[in-house]
């Protein structure tokens, strides 16, 4: 008797067990692509409290549908860091500063201003983050709503590190249209959203992957 029971035991336990070892297939926490990558850019001219939009920032990596037109490549975008370093021109005291200072409702930034000023050898420089939980540290669609604000002198260079998100079925078409795309290619913009031509941002890579 005692040894049946420890059988049938045994045999409930592998049932469980063979159970167990097929589940159903597991969840698919998202359908769309991200990236997160940091771009850099040097000024060819002084700013002052120059506003970089969202729809900005997703303008800077688009696909050329034809000559004269270009769709965003990613539809949502998160600020993770914005660096900024310029060299001071001897006798002179040289200031880079990025703002967090979004107006609109429900795209408010933190509030801060990340400033710093230098007057010998060593770069101006400053590492900015939007503050945790701050609107501007969450993804944020295409609009025209402030990102930054940014404030430097020519020769500045500028890191900004974002996270990308792509989505199916939405398509958005660059606010400025590219000059003699290539069909099918994929280009970097200034990061006023501007082609490399126009901007005073102008995006460090070869002049082939430049719109």
């Amino acid at each position: 008797m005692a040894t049946r029971k420890r059988n049938n035991k045994k045999q409930g336990r592998g049932a469980r067990q063979q159970m167990a070892m097929i589940p159903h297939p597991p969840q698919i926490q998202s359908y769309g692509i991200t990236h997160s990558t940091r771009l850099r850019f040097i000024t060819n001219a002084a700013v002052a409290q120059t506003l970089i939009t969202y729809q900005n920032l997703l303008d800077l990596i688009n696909m050329a549908a034809s000559a004269t037109t270009a769709f965003d490549m990613f539809q949502r975008v998160k600020v993770r860091e914005v660096e900024m370093w310029a060299v001071p021109v001897v006798g002179n005291a040289t200031t880079v500063q990025c703002e967090f200072l979004g107006s609109v409702g429900g795209l408010e930034g933190d509030g801060a201003i990340h400033t710093d000023t230098s007057m010998g050898i060593e770069p101006a420089h400053v590492k900015a983050r939007p503050q945790a939980r701050s609107p501007l540290a969450l993804y944020q669609g295409y609009s025209a709503a402030s990102a930054m604000t940014l404030t430097c002198p020519s020769g500045t260079v500028i890191d900004v590190s974002l996270s990308l998100r792509a989505l199916p079925g939405l398509a958005q078409a660059t606010v400025n249209a590219p000059v003699a795309a290539t069909t099918g290619a994929w280009y970097y913009r200034g990061l006023d959203g501007l082609a490399a031509a126009a901007t005073v941002f102008v995006p460090v890579i070869n002049a082939s992957g430049q719109d």
